[in-house]
């Protein structure tokens, strides 16, 4: 009995006639052989399973077929060259697997051996798979060989991390970029396949096989050969949804259309019935990214829905919802499954997790966009103005729904004039009034948003709290500090400080704190800035922590051991109390001077 060889092997293409789905390169190299125009080293780069080793075997067959006088494009696939190099025992060209063989020797063997003609083929031919897993210095030792290398040698490489190899290496090759084969292509491709094994398949389980397969087609026949056996030669889109652990792509639109109208209830009973019959949560919920791409494209391009691995039930309930969902929906829809699929495949229990997900997208589904609320609210902006006792709201000309908008403005307004009413009672009561200043824009006005800052530190926090973040930098690291006080300030300023610096940083203190700031430069240097305090504070808690004998005993165990870093714990020294006494006394000095001019020259 002779041992069974699985499809990916038994149907492996022997010419470029039988490799689908690359065109291109083989319109390329068909044009270079012809016209003698073959270069010397080639990289063959693509995802796993479109043929790169396969495609490096056909170019070596088509270089060295002896049934022609020179390389040609259609080699004989039966002559000893040809045989020889598809069962990999071919003297002259010579296969290495750079994922085991990384190192310097394993390129210096290549080297060396460039240098001899080849024993019985046309050309040596190097071929290396894996590529990128060479070392740099293998890479290194390469580069001369691979840019002049002899006449009568070829190398091929073959890679599926081309971002990988240095640009030195892909300068020197020609490079041909296989495409993952299109789903169309490879439903046709395993159809031949299913007929030369005297097998049944049904066309919608071929098209699941093709698309879970992602364009390689070693996949497929690899997903086939399972199907085949699972089904005892019989290929059916139910076997292969139990093989793959797949929902049913009706069911998914279905359960997309619960969730994104909010029926809840009826979408995690979806969900579980697909669960309970083995589907997969992340499968299903990736399920449904896709399906939330597909339909966007539907509504962006209708002609996708046209698209022959699509059912005809698909095109009617996937025109139909594109049609109602608007494209805000839609991308909402694409945002939180996204963020979805990364929680379920975290997550420890993942059909909880993607219930979690359809909940929150279920509850979101009908909201608003941001738009329609800036519209709506627009639309809806009450007028301010309670209608007087006795006066009827006026007529509107629009029907029942702008009578209804008017109905509600006026409701706003009057419990707006309400509330007025009940907070100037409790101002006369002696309560609080910051109601009141809430509800008047106007009384704001003369009032500060934030207390005096009673240090330079403080002061700087306040830039970065109120988004100064080009001011607070320059106050922070550009300036030094000469003497602070509660409203009067003292700086060096650095040549590297912004323009017109004291202005704005005064400007900005009498908007937060409602009181003018007296701010001047002097020329003394003699201060320092906060970003220089915070590195000698730094460096002093870095000495500190070297001192301590508990860190001493650990570099002493650890000789290579380095401090990178010291945490201080301590707690933010108090306010000094003559600190905020001085403050007292500025803000006071402040209130008796108000609209005087002051004695600094700015």
């Amino acid at each position: 009995m002779s041992e069974y060889r699985v499809l990916a092997r038994k149907y492996r293409p022997v010419d470029f006639k039988e490799l689908i789905g690359q065109d291109a390169m083989v319109q390329t190299l068909s044009n270079a052989i012809e016209t003698n125009r073959l270069a010397h080293a080639f990289i063959l780069t693509g995802v796993r399973g479109v043929g790169k080793t396969t495609t490096a075997r056909i170019i070596a067959k088509a270089l060295n077929c002896s049934a022609h006088d020179g390389p040609t494009i259609n080699p004989c696939g039966k002559c000893d060259q040809c045989v020889s190099i598809s069962e990999s025992r071919h003297v002259d060209v010579l296969e290495m697997d750079a994922a085991s063989r990384t190192g310097v020797d394993d390129i210096r063997e290549i080297i060396e051996s460039v240098r001899y003609a080849p024993v019985s083929a046309r050309l040596k031919i190097y071929i290396i798979d894996e590529v990128h897993m060479l070392s740099r210095n293998a890479f290194n030792a390469l580069l001369k060989t691979l840019e002049e290398p002899p006449e009568h040698v070829k190398f091929i490489f073959a890679t599926t991390e081309i971002r990988k190899l240095p640009v030195t290496v892909l300068s020197r090759c020609q490079r041909f970029d296989l495409k993952r084969v299109e789903n169309e292509t490879m439903v046709a491709h395993l159809d031949r396949i299913v007929a030369k094994e005297g097998c049944n398949a049904e066309p919608a389980a071929l098209t699941m096989i093709a698309r879970a397969a992602e364009g390689s087609v070693r996949d497929s026949l690899s997903l086939m050969d399972q199907a085949i056996a699972h089904g005892a030669g019989t290929v059916t889109e139910d076997q292969v949804k139990d093989m793959l652990g797949l929902a049913d792509r009706a069911q998914i639109l279905d359960l997309f259309a619960d969730v994104m109208a909010g029926r809840t209830g009826e979408a995690l009973d979806r969900l579980r019935a697909q669960y309970d019959r083995g589907a997969d949560p992340v499968v299903v919920i990736n399920d449904l990214l896709e399906m939330t791409h597909w339909l966007t494209r539907l509504k962006v391009t209708p002609e996708t829905g046209t698209d022959t691995l699509v059912s005809e039930a698909e095109k009617t309930q996937g025109l139909q919802m594109a049609s109602t969902l608007s494209m805000p929906h839609l991308t909402r829809a694409w945002q939180m499954l996204l963020k979805g699929a990364q929680e379920v495949r975290l997550a420890t229990s993942p059909i909880a997790a993607a219930e979690m997900v359809l909940i929150r997208l279920a509850y979101v589904a009908d909201l608003p966009g941001p738009a329609d609320l800036v519209r709506h609210l627009k639309a809806n902006k009450p007028t301010g103005q309670a209608p007087t006792a006795g006066q009827a709201p006026a007529a509107s000309p629009a029907g029942g729904a702008a009578s209804s908008t008017q109905s509600t403005q006026s409701t706003q307004a009057t419990q707006e004039n309400q509330a007025s009413h009940s907070v100037s009672n409790r101002v006369a009561s002696g309560q609080a009034t910051a109601q009141v200043i809430a509800l008047d824009p106007k009384a704001g006005d003369d009032h500060p948003l934030h207390p005096i800052p009673v240090s330079w530190e403080k002061l700087v926090d306040l830039f970065r709290t109120e988004k100064e973040g080009s001011l607070a930098f320059a106050l922070n690291d550009l300036v030094r500090l000469i003497d602070y006080k509660p409203g009067v300030i003292k700086l060096n300023i650095g040549p590297n400080a912004p323009q017109g610096l004291i202005m704005r940083v005064r400007d900005c203190l009498k908007k937060w704190t409602g009181n003018d700031w007296q701010i001047v430069h002097v020329n003394d240097t003699s201060g320092k800035s906060l970003r220089d305090k915070e590195l000698a504070h730094k460096a002093a808690l870095e000495a500190e922590a070297l001192r301590d004998p508990i860190v001493v005993s650990l570099m002493e165990a650890f000789p290579e051991a380095m401090l990178l870093s010291v945490r201080d714990d301590k707690p933010d020294d108090i306010l000094p109390e003559e600190l905020l006494e001085q403050q007292a006394e500025v803000l006071a000095g402040l209130n008796e001077n108000e609209g005087e001019p002051n004695d600094f020259d700015f």
